[in-house]
């Protein structure tokens, strides 16, 4: 049977990504990201938020793009996996570590973090945001869907049933 290890996070960078490089000459990049829920207190009635900080791990070229345009406070789409660890700190108590390797980074946003088009007057040179991603998710965080108004209307298709849509009884 086939088995699945698969994370999205959409939420803020907690600090800037550090980078560094294997002997293999391979960057890494790691940085924290910070995702909130909201909920209505059963007890009191009010919003309660919740903050969960997760650590992400980039890779190779995904690292450095991370390294380059990734900065505190931003917010970012990520894909990746669960990586679990353990490890002893200087007490010699075992602890437990959950990570995620990431495998897509989409920079979110608007230009003036260095997220999305603009039209221009920003120190980047009007450059486009860089991505770098596997398949595309049927999900496009970073899209936002066009108002009805602006839409074209579809074209219609001939059926043959064209002049019958006032004989529908529902």
């Amino acid at each position: 049977m086939a088995s699945v290890n698969k994370v999205i996070l959409i939420g803020n960078c907690g600090r800037d990504p550090e980078v560094r490089y294997l002997p293999s000459g391979g960057a890494v990049a790691n940085v924290s990201i910070a995702t909130t829920s909201r909920r209505k207190d059963k007890a009191t009635g009010e919003m309660v938020e919740d903050t969960q900080w997760h650590r992400v791990t980039f890779y190779e070229r995904l690292a450095e793009i991370a390294g380059e345009y990734v900065k505190k406070g931003r917010p970012i789409y990520v894909e990746g996996r669960l990586k679990y660890g353990k490890y002893t700190d200087q007490a010699g108590i075992e602890k437990s570590t959950v990570d995620i390797i990431a495998t897509e980074l989409q920079l979110l946003g608007s230009r003036e973090g260095m997220g999305g088009p603009s039209g221009g007057g920003d120190d980047e040179g009007g450059a486009p945001a860089p991505q770098r991603r596997a398949p595309a998710p049927a999900y496009r965080p970073a899209a936002a869907p066009a108002p009805a108004a602006a839409r074209p209307a579809p074209a219609k298709a001939s059926s043959g049933f064209d002049d019958m849509d006032d004989d529908i009884p529902f």
